[in-house]
C-alpha cells in the first residue's frame, strides 16, 4: 500500500491534533483545578505500566536475533526484575540487568 504525500501529511496532522487534544484535556480544561484523589492514585501507576510496554518487545522479540527469543536477554530480564524486587533500587536493577546481559552474551557467544 503506497500513500501519497497528501495522505501522509493528513495522517500526521490528524495524529498531531489528537495528541494536542489529549494533552489539552488535562492541561487546558482541568489544569487550574485540583484532580480527584482517586485519579491521582491511578496516575501514579502510569510509569510502571509504560516501562514494561517499552521493554517487553525488546526482550521477547529482539531485533538482534531476528525476532526469536534469546536466553541471554530473558536471563537479563529475570535478573533485573529479581534485583529490583529484592533491593527496591531501580538503578541497581538496571546495572545488574545490563551486567547480566553482557555476561550471558559473553558466555553464550
Amino acid at each position: 500500500m503506497t500513500l501519497t504525500t497528501s495522505e501522509i501529511w493528513t495522517v500526521i496532522a490528524g495524529l498531531g491534533l489528537g495528541t494536542f487534544l489529549i494533552r489539552f484535556s488535562f492541561l487546558g480544561l482541568v489544569g487550574d483545578r485540583p484532580l480527584p484523589g482517586w485519579l491521582l492514585r491511578l496516575l501514579r501507576y502510569t510509569p510502571v505500566a509504560v516501562l514494561p510496554g517499552l521493554v517487553a518487545p525488546l526482550v521477547l522479540w529482539p531485533q538482534a536475533t531476528g525476532g526469536a527469543p534469546d536466553p541471554a536477554r530473558l536471563t537479563a530480564a529475570v535478573a533485573t526484575v529479581g534485583i529490583g524486587l529484592a533491593t527496591r533500587n531501580m538503578l541497581l536493577a538496571i546495572v545488574g540487568g545490563a551486567l547480566t546481559l553482557y555476561a550471558m552474551l559473553w558466555l553464550l557467544g
